[in-house]
């Protein structure tokens, strides 16, 4: 076994979601992001072709678009768009969601619209590229470009974005270490981090989703109802709080001390008081407590019983989905976590890893990993996987944990098990009804790309491209080194 390393402690909030540590050691510059939108732009890189736009709209009858949107959500926007168009929202689609707060450029497709019926839609540039015959959909995204604005550095940011960089540099597997007098700006470099999945997964002021989709994974759907409609986080309004502390009185809540409050089954369960307390701009959880409340569910039914699954069921499809995606992300965090603790390497496998290979098909400034290529690694085979990593051909992996997931060998397989283990949880556990159903799969560890920083009035900005899937805060938290809700 490794012996263990120690490095610089994650920040609570982080730490709640499985990310442990930083890689670099180097002292955090602080700042704020999104300052404006222009902080903060974000441009496709897609994988997404088109005919012209004299195709034949029989064949071909999506409109492909780019938009440029300022200070939009994406699904504001396609709502917006969808109404001056006067058409169903679901004749609008898209590859990625986007945060409001930024300058982003992606692509939409419209269906059955022509290039003359496009609207002007303020905050919006809008440009007609050609014409589809399906569809956008996520297969469809293959990464993003981000240029983000770090405000009000701290005064000596160049030099401690050097040293971060220097750090990262190494863990990226890029060959000698730079000089210090390597320093000097504009910074360019390949650098690594964890692929850790960012606090946005799990939600940035009540990080959440992850537990549900655990408790739902233990086959315990009542527990998985009060965590998302009870609950309260100290950092919601009082309102919210009050109105979650009484959907917690109503199931029972047991616990204290060093073990989490639990759903025992003693509370009152009176449903209809719950939602008189529950403000309507929680619809989700006021969904879930209706249908307890149009059954008169007993808060003592057994915690697998179908009433619980009926009340968890009450909110969008895609949401189901994300309470397990979640689960599956917190228990990749804290594999990758264990991994950096024991010094085990990111850029190339030990014995008993799985690696997948690189995606040919991906734009040529992406590090882009394809997971449905996969290959263990036994003792004999390291020095040759470690030459096809070195030579960005090949990524080590660690799993989403699903049904059909195979776990590592050796030390890696230790890792990976103990973790499982230790969160009660087994591969077969992902055997779940309806869309809580998840087969798995493996994610890169490694998260590698070419960095350029400049620097504008003491503040840095950061260019760099992610594949499709990995968090731009994942790799700006190694030069803040601030809490996710500080930024």
């Amino acid at each position: 076994m490794t012996p263990e390393r120690t490095l610089r402690e994650a920040h609570p909030t982080e730490r709640a979601v499985g990310i442990a540590c930083y890689v670099s050691g180097a002292d955090g510059i602080g700042g704020r992001l999104r300052e404006s939108p222009e902080d903060f732009r974000v441009r496709e890189l897609e994988a997404f072709d088109a005919e012209p736009l004299d195709a034949d709209p029989g064949s071909y009858p999506e409109l492909v678009l780019r938009a440029t949107l300022r200070d939009w959500d994406t699904n504001d926007f396609a709502r917006r768009l969808s109404d001056a168009l006067g058409i169903s929202r679901e004749r609008v689609s898209w590859a990625g969601t986007k945060d409001k707060r930024a300058v982003t450029t992606q692509l939409f497709t419209v269906r059955g619209v022509d290039a003359d019926e496009l609207p002007e839609i303020r905050g919006a540039d809008i440009e007609a590229l050609g014409r589809a015959g399906r569809s956008l959909s996520f297969g469809d995204l293959a990464g993003n470009a981000f240029e983000i604005r770090v405000a009000d550095a701290v005064d000596d940011a160049p030099e401690r974005v050097a040293d971060a960089v220097r750090d990262l540099r190494g863990f990226a597997g890029d060959g000698e270490t730079p000089s210090d007098d390597e320093g000097d700006v504009p910074i360019e470099a390949t650098v690594g981090v964890p692929n850790y999945f960012g606090q946005q997964r799990f939600g940035s002021r009540r990080p959440v989703t992850h537990l549900v989709g655990l408790a739902i994974a233990r086959k315990d759907p009542r527990e998985a109802v009060r965590l998302y409609a009870g609950n309260p986080a100290e950092t919601e309004p009082d309102d919210t709080r009050a109105a979650r502390d009484r959907v917690d009185a109503a199931f029972g809540v047991s616990g204290g001390g060093d073990s989490d409050p639990a759903a025992d089954g003693t509370g009152d369960g009176n449903w209809a008081d719950c939602l008189d307390a529950i403000p309507g701009k929680l619809r989700f959880e006021r969904s879930m407590v209706h249908r307890l409340a149009d059954r008169d569910v007993d808060p003592g039914a057994p915690p697998d019983d179908e009433d619980w699954w009926h009340a968890l069921e009450a909110v969008p499809s895609n949401l189901q989905r994300l309470f397990v995606n979640a689960a599956q992300s917190s228990l990749f965090n804290r594999v990758v976590s264990e991994r950096l603790r024991r010094g085990l390497p990111f850029d190339r496998p030990v014995a008993g890893d799985v690696v997948c290979f690189a995606d040919g098909d991906a734009p040529e400034e992406l590090y882009a990993p394809d997971t449905d290529r996969l290959q263990r690694v036994d003792a004999d085979r390291v020095d040759v996987v470690s030459r096809h990593c070195e030579r960005g051909r090949a990524f080590v992996t660690a799993p989403l944990v699903g049904t059909e997931t195979e776990l590592g060998d050796d030390e890696p397989g230790e890792i990976e098990r103990e973790v499982l283990a230790d969160a009660g949880i087994k591969p077969g556990d992902f055997a779940l009804p309806g869309e809580f159903d998840s087969k798995g799969t493996r994610r890169a560890i490694l998260l590698r790309t070419d960095l350029d920083v400049s620097f504008e009035d003491g503040d840095p900005r950061f260019a760099f491209a992610l594949p499709s899937g990995s968090y731009a805060t994942v790799l700006l938290r190694e030069f803040t080194k601030r809490g996710p809700l500080d930024l």
